[in-house]
């Protein structure tokens, strides 16, 4: 038995993969063969702190060979790194990895993506994992960790100190981890900030460039009130994932450059290179995760009858430009004022 299975070991799960290995535990990856390729000579893992560490090997199951059905290949810790669109298929590609011991860590971006593996695997501890930071490929072999964050596993209920004593051997310089009996609103939290992902696929540049733009971090400011007003209805208090207050982070991207520059230092502090994972899935014709983020906004508020229309305008442009790359159209990139215009 594995002791960890990294199901669809791409940007995020390479990288969790690589920090697994390079910490001694037993690990196996599950990706794509072009994946597993740019991976056959070693991994090389870096971070926006500038920590290195090199895994001279890696250890993968080929994902083109139907895995035996023996209880061989059941693992402890089974972490699906796959993007919420893949969850559906994935439920039923994990099947030979799952036995009745495996406890199941959902990795995705987003609400609500793990009920789907908790109706195929109803016996087997689902727990949700927040992934607060972005994972770049500067070069095959090589992945960089471009900004801040705390991984979060959420407690188990049936065996506790299971998940405790895993936070403790992974918790690590190049990926700190803790375990939270508040994931829903951690998810909440972590969902604010990937409020930037679809600004950032829509502006097509880099992050770091993006936000030194007021007019895009306005837009950002509009889509985060928004959600405010869906959890103060749901009487949910978001923590605190970045330097500054959940609450205040709108406040903070409307104010002037000038300004902006001085007080959110920290928020600057990432590698210039780095884009966010829905700009990746639009670049490579991909649909998004749209429905599971900025979608999951829409869905409560409707609910409690609450309007968000910058939300609702967004997914209608992410959804255009996904039309637009399954009819092989150049992608347009919005200009930060023109953005602002289509939300108001």
């Amino acid at each position: 038995m594995s002791s960890h299975i990294i199901f669809g070991a791409g940007l995020i799960g390479g990288f969790l993969g690589g920090i697994f290995t390079s910490l001694g535990q037993d690990t196996r990856l599950v990706c794509r063969p072009q994946t597993q390729k740019k991976l056959a000579n070693g991994l090389r893992l870096t971070d926006y702190h500038k920590n290195e560490v090199n895994i001279p090997k890696l250890y993968f199951i080929d994902s083109e060979i139907p895995p035996a059905t023996d209880n061989n290949m059941h693992c402890r810790f089974l972490w699906i790194t796959v993007k919420c669109t893949a969850i559906q298929k994935v439920s039923n590609d994990i099947k030979p990895f799952v036995g009745p011991n495996t406890i199941i860590l959902c990795c995705q971006n987003g609400l609500g993506s793990e009920q789907i593996i908790k109706e195929h695997f109803p016996n087997n501890q689902i727990l949700r994992v927040m992934v607060p930071f972005n994972v770049a490929e500067p070069a095959p072999g090589h992945l960089h960790r471009g900004s801040e964050g705390t991984l979060h596993i959420e407690t188990s209920v049936e065996q506790p100190e299971v998940i405790t004593e895993l936070v403790e051997v992974l918790d690590s310089k190049m990926l700190p981890v803790k375990e939270t009996k508040a994931m829903l609103e951690l998810q909440w939290a972590k969902l604010q900030l990937n409020l930037g992902n679809s600004v950032n696929a829509l502006a097509d540049i880099p992050v770091k460039n993006m936000l030194q733009q007021r007019g895009y971090r306005l837009v950002i400011a509009a889509l985060m009130k928004e959600l405010l007003k869906v959890t103060d209805s749901l009487e949910i208090q978001l923590p605190k994932l970045t330097s500054l207050p959940a609450r205040y982070l709108p406040l903070i991207l409307s104010l002037p450059n000038f300004l902006f520059n001085l007080v959110a230092n920290k928020m600057l502090a990432i590698d210039p290179t780095v884009r966010t994972s829905m700009w990746w899935d639009l670049s490579q014709g991909k649909n998004t995760e749209i429905d599971y983020l900025n979608g999951a906004i829409i869905k409560a508020a409707q609910k409690h009858e609450i309007a968000c229309p910058a939300n609702t305008r967004i997914i209608q442009l992410i959804k255009e430009s996904e039309i637009a790359n399954a009819s092989s159209l150049p992608r347009k990139r919005i200009e930060a004022t023109t953005l602002l215009k289509e939300i108001a």
